[in-house]
């Protein structure tokens, strides 16, 4: 069924959609946005957006377009959008309003909260007219309602019978979290019956047209796990574009790896490495430098394509990093981490402004109190863009799989390409006294640029560098000097290296790293960018 039919007329008129394969979105790097919470519109009331209360507070596809600059001037190629459907319409529920986009009702239609048809496709083409990918978050498992007896005729599928009976789930029983229902009494969903010929088909033809008529360039699949594997080749089949499901874990990696492939999907969200990460570099933590490694190495062999998984930190549903860490220097190591190894990078909005939100509905706060300032967390996100945008855009450093060059208690480092990144959890000052040391491939005296501070660094003897932190850990990104020729970074460091012949003007086998004296409570958010503006020359 044709459920976004247009006459052949107008879709003459339309440019043609040059699908965005998976390999396309592999170089891509994704910012993620709840509509609602991402701009306001003019004159609109700045004050008036408490998380708490779980109501609307005014965000459109329009204000979001008016405001994709400082998207972009961050080294974003993707946006990430939360789901575009009518949802829930009636009395306010026990949970709040559908601010969100994830109380589906008639997926057929538009959610007019967030504007109309031809503002969701003038979002489209503002993102492709900047070179921007356009993802959709999708809900397909289910919808919602008020109570577990709805009125089924006000959905997309108005035959109970291709909706699974009312059942609590049972958490850890396969069959269960695929059929039983999501959410509680209060607000249950009802859950489709994705096994269901006539349910199969008509998804199909209705991600195919939605799609098409806004020029969708991938999609996020809510709750992906909540239906059997096997519905999501013939799906993704049909939307002909990029698929990257939730499939929501802790470290273990066989029941989301599971979901990845030819028998699944594209990509799923790397939930494993986000809570390696999070035991490995939160600060108070268990510097659980161990379970990363082995997550690292264990999903090399059991998902399909490891380049293609979305890294995350922070997302709606998950605590915000500075809520689970008091150290910025976390997040900087643990970011880095998630832009130089393999997959691709997902930065939640708010991320880039310590916001500092427990769970929903805390995590959802509003960006504009923020006044969108180039925060050191934003110019941090701005390098690592800058320069892996560079890397995928004259090499074929994003089909390469990142290597563990070295690991210990207090960090690691890896290789990717010619790229070596090194991080550390020690922390902002007063932590000090440690180092790590890596052998390389490359050539004693050879000079390396650190793409963060831009300083020089010489390979030592037999390959070896070494990273020593007198005050404070930060992260390290390092590449030979003769190769960042033409990203914009770090001109006069490498016009210096020229001058030498191509040699570092200091031949050590590392590079000592500390802080400006400063104060703790200045070192502790300034500290380790202070040399991050060179970095943007």
């Amino acid at each position: 069924m044709r459920l976004f039919a247009f006459s052949l007329l107008s879709a003459l008129s339309l440019p043609l959609v040059n699908a965005a394969t998976a390999d396309q979105w592999r170089g891509r790097s994704i910012y993620q946005i709840i509509v609602d919470r991402y701009a306001l519109p003019e004159g609109a009331d700045p004050t008036a957006c408490n998380p708490a209360q779980q109501s609307f507070c005014g965000g459109t596809w329009n204000t979001i377009r008016d405001n994709l600059d400082y998207i972009q001037n961050a080294g974003f190629t993707a946006v990430w959008i939360s789901p575009v459907n009518q949802n829930y319409e009636g009395p306010r529920s026990a949970y709040g309003d559908p601010y969100h986009g994830y109380w589906i009702a008639d997926a057929t239609k538009l959610n007019s909260r967030f504007g109309t048809a031809d503002d969701l496709k003038a979002l489209s083409a503002e993102l492709h007219r900047r070179d921007m990918y356009l993802m959709v978050d999708i809900v397909v498992n289910n919808v919602m309602a008020t109570t577990i007896t709805p009125d089924y005729s006000k959905f997309m599928f108005k035959d109970p019978s291709m909706y699974h009976p009312y059942c609590p789930i049972d958490w850890g029983n396969t069959t269960s979290e695929q059929d039983c229902w999501l959410g509680d009494t209060k607000v249950p969903l009802p859950d489709l019956d994705t096994t269901n010929p006539t349910v199969i088909q008509q998804y199909g033809d209705w991600i195919a047209d939605l799609v098409t008529e806004y020029s969708i360039d991938g999609l996020r699949i809510d709750a992906a796990k909540h239906v059997q594997t096997s519905f999501w080749p013939t799906f993704c089949g049909k939307a002909g574009v990029f698929c990257m499901g939730e499939v929501f874990g802790g470290t273990e990696i066989d029941p989301i790896a599971m979901y990845q492939g030819p028998q699944a999907l594209d990509s799923v969200l790397n939930f494993p490495l986000y809570a390696a990460l999070l035991g490995a570099f939160q600060i108070p933590g268990p510097a659980d430098i161990t379970t990363l490694v082995n997550v690292f190495e264990e999903s090399k062999k059991k998902f399909a394509d490891v380049t293609l998984l979305g890294n995350f930190l922070e997302n709606q549903d998950v605590p915000r990093w500075h809520n689970l860490t008091v150290d910025p220097q976390s997040m900087y190591n643990a970011m880095t981490f998630t832009f130089m190894s393999s997959g691709i990078p997902i930065v939640y909005y708010g991320q880039e402004q310590y916001f500092s939100g427990n769970a929903d509905p805390m995590n959802r706060e509003p960006l504009w109190p923020s006044k969108y300032a180039q925060t050191d967390a934003y110019k941090l996100i701005t390098t690592l863009n800058k320069f892996r945008n560079f890397l995928v855009n004259t090499t074929d450093w994003a089909t390469q799989e990142a290597q563990i060059l070295t690991a210990g208690p207090q960090g690691l480092a890896i290789m990717k390409g010619p790229v070596i990144s090194i991080v550390t959890n020690i922390g902002s000052p007063p932590q000090n006294g440690t180092h790590i040391s890596a052998n390389t491939p490359y050539a004693s005296s050879s000079a390396l640029t650190n793409v963060i501070t831009c300083q020089q660094w010489a390979v030592g003897a037999n390959g070896k560098i070494d990273a020593q932190y007198t005050l404070g850990g930060v992260p390290n990104i390092l590449i030979p000097s003769d190769m960042l020729h033409g990203s914009g970074l770090c001109g006069e460091q490498l016009k210096t290296v020229a001058d030498n012949g191509g040699k570092a003007a200091a031949l050590s086998s590392g590079h000592r790293l500390s802080f400006p004296s400063a104060s703790a409570s200045v070192s502790l958010l300034l500290g380790f960018l202070f040399c991050l503006l060179a970095s943007s020359t």
